[in-house]
């Protein structure tokens, strides 16, 4: 958390959770190695569900909700000081820059995204 994430109460703008679910994302994706590249972001939602101040300790967890035919659908739990601050929903697609189109996932991409594929129960 940065000092300039925060407004004139000390408390974390919403639009910098999109930037720390950013960081976990791209963190997620980095430990899966060279398997998972050529994404692009698709879709990004956030339900916030308690403020964070300045100071709080943030982490987030990653993980695989779906793999579709050419997108991973990535779930996310924000925490400031261990307690639940916002949930993310992001949707990354497999991207072809050269033609400009959306490709199929590989075997590879599954096989590394599938152990860490599970369903987050609601809070």
């Amino acid at each position: 958390m940065r000092f300039a994430d925060t407004d004139a109460y000390g408390h974390v703008n919403n639009a910098s959770f999109a930037a720390y679910a950013e960081v976990a994302r791209l963190d997620f994706l980095r430990c899966l190695d060279k398997a998972i590249r050529s994404l692009i972001l698709a879709s990004l939602s956030i339900d916030f569900r308690r403020q964070v101040s300045f100071g709080e300790s943030l982490h987030v967890d990653t993980w695989v909700e779906r793999l579709g035919r050419t997108s991973i659908t990535l779930g996310q739990t924000v925490y400031g000081d261990n307690k639940l601050a916002a949930d993310a929903k992001s949707v990354v697609v497999h991207f072809d820059y050269g033609t400009g189109h959306a490709t199929e996932l590989t075997s590879d991409m599954r096989d590394a995204l599938s152990p860490f594929k599970m369903k987050k129960s609601e809070p």
